[in-house]
């Protein structure tokens, strides 16, 4: 029998009273969280809708060009399938064909709004531009297998069987028929109405001589004699020029010549042509004379004596011929240029009479057009501009004034003119704001444009429905930053700032001793912090430098540029302990007591080298030491660089904050955090990481601070004594080169940043303290106003600070008194003790009021500085407090609470202040991480957006962290997007979808369904200018342009059916995404209708007007026929 244990039963029923108890105090604790939760949220999933908006930039890899100067419209294709359209400034549109091949040449469809574009996978399609969202509408594939030839098979068909890739397409000025030349040499006729090929084919077989027994290479060129459509003149790679009959099916004339050809261009009376050859010549040939050329001329060639031919040239790649009724013509050319002139930049050559100029470019040419009044090929051309495609520019020039000046390019195409390095997104910013920028702004543009208005100007504008500014900032390679207008989905550059001009330039390659942080651009902006109510602007740099930016409209001249040096490395002591509960001290010398001080003494500069040689107390660039001209914008405040330490260079800067309301900016790396007081020029805190967690590390490290070990010699000379994990300790996580470069321009670079090193370390169950220790930077700081502690009944400044643990630490600011007793007191900082943890590196902080609004940081309201001000201003002055947009410290009762959004790279949680209560919880995702997390106000309330690794863009609610949005949107394909992508209000996001665009989308319902009203249209209805005359002698004898019925020869009744296995026709969506957009929106159905109906009641009118013309011409034609017949009525025929 067992025995009975009363004790145990005891026991048990305490257990189980205690678990009661705990899980009851658990459910009061939901209860009151939720109590203190108790705020009302507006917002719901159908809030929330994610789309593109509009691409800005300069189009990747460009590779054709096209203009349609009726419409004044221009495209440019690229090699991954894009297309670029471009009207009048404000007027853009981006379009993606679904294989994201090359686009090889492209069409306009003149005055049509259609466009055809050639692809390297052998494909056509049609473009329906009469939408404001171009689609395709008819696509035509070409067959690319080769087939062997049986005995049924005839000629024709084993010789269009072979046919591969489509390397040249011309369509004539209000023609149907579009001719495509292929590589094989044969050339097929497409119908662009019904984008089904003609019977027609013209083989190369049959349009070279028949003695000739090699192959005639690939079409490059094809067009229509101007004065006669029926006379198709046909250039063949190997230098065989072709003028074929379509009527007759035959060769009239064949030109041959030595070289090969690369482009063919007609002079408008169509007795001319020139072509331009691989050696750099241009031949000028006569239609009836093939036997030689009417004229050789090598444009770059050297003119040698004796007769003798010119030094051959490198390939003229294209040629266009083009004439004036006033003048000589003009011949434009890319190429030709001498091959002794190494290192030449690529150029344009001009040609106009006997002048010729030589315009260099900065890039590569990719294809350039010459811009004419007329498109009707019979007449003079007229030209006025040419534009010219480079690889990484758009270019203009004006032909009709002297010296060729370029037009000011008005489209936002230069964002890549240094690679962008970082971006921040601004959304309804001060509307005093981008006016202050554009005014110093404009007066940085050059001078030497063009005057005349820019001519690309098609398209009509959309409707604006947003009426907040919005601003985006783009940091650069060089140290360039670019402020840009966002604005309405448009992009116009506000100002530029160089930061670069603060530091001394190396004369040579051998003079940069202090920059092996980088390998490249030492001056490149990692990381930018502004605040637009103050317009403080302060950036990171990659060589481990802050500066410290003030707006002023001012030009001032700084004498000597302020300057503080920090000394930031932190140590692990394996012998000492932590001293119990006490906090770190705080660095007492120089917090305060000589706010003058540039260099504060706790920080000297001038040993370059420890005691054991290592390069010691230097930074990695050096100031200027000349006096600074500063123009209006933005001017140095001050400027702090990170030191080396005992060989050591510095650790990137991977956080950053700036306050204008308390003076402050703060920042930190893999070592540790600084504040300093850019009022003071003073260092107010400069401590290890593990510092700020005092005794209560969860890892159980002993720090010893910088500050402890500032020795004038390094003070790092025992780092080297002890064994080698504690200097390991002290190292890079990863090897000392690696962690130090930061993948910058060369895109494809992984970035080897301490961000992503956590992304790894976050997902790592098994990593050592040790390896922790050494691994904890300063991932997010913030600065705000509220409960710092738990005990707290009012608001304090203070600073929260993230690491990439999954730590977030509250440093406490007493601040002095404003006006002149800011400038002499301190400011005393100090740890609160106060810990809170998340899983995964935080990356972002907020507060929300008690109607979950969010509660931006103090400022301080900007104004001119750079004045000289009255007794009364400055009286003003000293009672001047900073702005506060939380409530003040006295009217703030521990009832009315805040709340903390926190948000890393796994989770996100809501804490409930003072009483530091986690009340919501949210896990973003377990198998990826979170790459950027944005608190974002939206529609009167705010949510939390997240875009993770895996490609997903996530919005919760807040403060529940509700799921709102979950979309599949873009995999992390490179670290451009991870370094660039940002939230930002209003439902607005961005990226850098290649190095030379940024896509913009939004993930606003609101934004989507207004988006159709607030594109451009890019056609809008124009007339199509009048045929030239022809003239009463050329009409009477037949010497003007003579028109061909394209029909008669290219229909199916006269040509027969194309082979069905030639190509495929495949019906496209834009017919039903046109009846999509124009039925998308009352506003825009309406708008259009009005358009529609003025455009009907406009032609009517014309209508009536042609009538009452016609009408006024035939009573006065039989007033004088009636007069001329009473006149003659009783004469004889030979009196008359």
């Amino acid at each position: 029998m067992r025995k009975f244990n009363i004790r145990k039963v005891l026991d048990g029923l305490t257990a189980v009273s205690s678990s009661s108890s705990s899980a009851s105090s658990s459910s009061q604790q939901q209860q009151s969280g939720n109590r203190e939760s108790d705020v009302p949220e507006t917002l719901q999933s159908e809030h929330f809708q994610l789309c593109k908006t509009v691409r800005h930039g300069f189009p990747y890899q460009p590779s054709a060009l096209a203009f349609d100067p009726v419409q004044r419209i221009l495209a440019i294709g690229t090699q991954t399938g894009a297309l670029r359209l471009f009207g009048r400034p404000g007027v853009e549109c981006y379009c993606q064909h679904d294989a994201e091949t090359a686009v090889i040449q492209l069409q306009f469809l003149m005055n049509e709004g259609a466009l055809v574009s050639a692809l390297a996978d052998d494909t056509l399609h049609l473009w329906n531009l009469r939408q404001k969202r171009p689609a395709i509408l008819h696509s035509l594939k070409f067959n690319r297998e080769r087939q062997r030839s049986t005995q049924k098979q005839t000629e024709k068909e084993v010789g269009i069987r072979l046919d591969k890739w489509i390397t040249f397409c011309h369509l004539p000025f209000q023609s149907k028929w579009l001719y495509v030349g292929t590589e094989r040499g044969n050339i097929h006729i497409v119908n662009v109405e019904s984008f089904t090929l003609s019977g027609y084919v013209i083989m190369w077989n049959k349009a070279i001589e028949l003695s000739s027994k090699s192959h005639p290479g690939p079409v490059v060129h094809i067009s229509d004699n101007p004065m006669d459509e029926g006379k198709l003149l046909i250039g063949y790679e190997s230098g065989i020029v072709v003028l074929w009959d379509l009527k007759s099916k035959k060769a009239d004339y064949r030109y041959t010549h030595d070289e090969a050809i690369h482009s063919v261009a007609w002079h408008h009376e169509g007795k001319q042509f020139i072509c331009s050859h691989s050696d750099g010549t241009l031949t000028i040939w006569n239609i009836k004379s093939p036997a030689k050329p009417l004229q050789t001329i090598t444009p770059h060639g050297k003119q040698l004596k004796d007769g003798k031919k010119p030094e051959p040239c490198k390939p003229i790649l294209k040629v266009e011929y083009k004439t004036a009724r006033s003048g000589e013509p003009f011949i434009i050319l890319s190429g030709g240029l001498s091959y002794d002139t190494v290192g030449r930049r690529p150029c344009l050559t001009v040609m106009h009479g006997k002048s010729t100029a030589v315009l260099e470019m900065d890039y590569s040419i990719v294809d350039f057009l010459t811009l004419c009044e007329t498109p009707y090929p019979n007449d003079f051309q007229e030209p006025y501009a040419v534009v010219v495609l480079l690889e990484k520019d758009l270019v203009l020039i004006d032909l009709a004034q002297n010296g060729y000046p370029i037009f000011e390019n008005p489209y936002p195409l230069n964002i890549h003119e240094s690679p962008v390095t970082c971006c921040e997104y601004f959304a309804d910013c001060p509307v005093d704001l981008i006016p202050a920028l554009y005014s110093v702004g404009a007066r940085q543009k050059r001078q030497g444009y063009s005057k005349k208005e820019w001519p690309i100007s098609g398209g009509n504008w959309g409707l604006v429905t947003q009426s907040y500014p919005e601003i985006i900032i783009t940091g650069h390679a060089d140290g360039s930053i670019k402020f840009w207008d966002a604005s309405a989905i448009t992009l116009q550059v506000l100002y530029k700032l160089k930061t670069a001009k603060v530091f001394e330039k190396s004369r040579n390659k051998d003079d940069k001793p202090n920059t092996d942080i980088v390998d490249e651009d030492p001056y490149a902006i990692q990381i930018i912090s502004w605040c637009p109510e103050s317009r403080m602007l302060c950036i990171a740099g990659v060589s481990a430098h802050v500066i410290i930016y003030r707006f002023s409209k001012q030009e001032v001249t700084t004498e000597v540029i302020p300057m503080l040096e920090v000394r930031l490395l932190y140590e692990i002591n394996d012998v000492e302990s932590p001293d119990g509960e006490q906090a770190p001290p705080l660095p007492t010398p120089g917090t305060g007591s000589n706010p003058q001080s540039i260099a504060p003494q706790s920080h000297p500069s001038t040993s370059s080298s420890s005691s054991d040689g290592l390069r010691d107390n230097v930074p990695c660039l050096k100031i200027k030491s000349s006096p600074l001209k500063q123009s209006a914008g933005y001017q140095i405040e001050l400027v702090i660089q990170l030191v080396w330490v005992s060989g050591e260079p510095p650790q990137q800067i991977t956080s950053l904050a700036v306050n204008s309301a308390y003076g402050l900016v703060v920042f930190g790396n893999c070592n540790g955090i600084a504040m300093v007081d850019y009022l003071q020029k003073t260092v107010l805190l400069n401590l290890g990481t593990i510092e700020l967690y005092g005794s209560n590390d969860p890892y159980r490290r002993e720090p010893r601070s910088p500050r402890k070990s500032r020795q004038p010699s390094g003070g790092l000379c025992d780092i080297n004594e002890g064994t080698t994990v504690p200097e390991d300790r002290c190292k890079s996580p990863t090897s000392a080169k690696m962690s130090r470069k930061l993948s910058l321009p060369t895109e494809l670079k992984p970035d080897l940043d301490v961000r992503d090193n956590s992304f790894s370390r976050s997902r790592s169950s098994s990593v050592t303290s040790i390896d922790k220790e050494s691994r904890e930077a300063i991932s997010a700081l913030h600065f705000c106003e509220t409960f710092t502690r738990k005990a707290d009944t009012s608001l304090s400044p203070c600073v929260w600070v993230g690491t990439t643990l999954g730590t977030v630490l509250v440093i406490v600011l007493n601040l002095p008194p404003g006006g002149e007793q800011r400038l002499i007191q301190p400011v005393i900082v100090s740890p609160s003790g106060t810990i809170l943890r998340l899983k995964g590196a935080i990356l972002r902080m907020a507060f929300l009021d008690t109607t979950g609004s969010i509660v931006p940081p103090a400022y301080e309201p900007w104004r001119e500085h750079n004045v000289s001000e009255d007794k009364d201003e400055k009286d003003k002055l000293k009672k001047r407090r900073p702005v506060s947009v939380s409530p003040s410290s006295s009217s703030q009762e521990i009832s009315e609470n805040q709340y903390a959004v926190i948000c890393s790279e796994k989770q996100a949680k809501v804490i409930s202040l003072p009483s530091q209560n986690c009340i919501h919880k949210q896990n973003i995702t377990e198998t990826s991480f979170v790459l950027r997390g944005d608190i974002v106000a939206l529609s009167n309330s705010s949510c939390l957006a997240c875009f993770c690794a895996n490609g997903h863009i996530m919005t919760f609610s807040l403060p529940s962290l509700r799921p709102l949005l979950d979309v599949y949107y873009l995999p992390l394909t490179n670290m451009r997007i991870a370094r660039t992508f940002c939230f930002t209000n209003n439902g607005q996001a961005l990226y850098l979808v290649s190095p030379t665009e940024i896509q913009r989308i939004t993930y606003s319902q609101e934004t989507c369904e207004n988006l159709q009203e607030m594109l451009g249209e890019l056609f809008t209805p124009v007339e199509t200018p009048e045929a030239p005359n022809r003239g009463f002698f050329k009409g009477l004898f037949g010497g003007g342009a003579q028109s061909l019925d394209r029909e008669e020869l290219f229909g199916e009744s006269a040509s027969g059916k194309a082979s069905r296995s030639l190509a495929q026709h495949i019906p496209g969506p834009g017919g039903i995404e046109g009846v999509k957009g124009s039925a998308s929106g009352v506003i825009g159905e309406l708008a259009r209708a009005r358009i529609a109906l003025d455009e009907r009641g406009q032609k009517l009118g014309e209508l009536d007007e042609r009538t009452a013309a016609m009408l006024g011409s035939a009573e006065s034609f039989s007033k004088h026929a009636h007069e001329l017949m009473m006149k003659c009525k009783d004469k004889k025929w030979y009196h008359i």
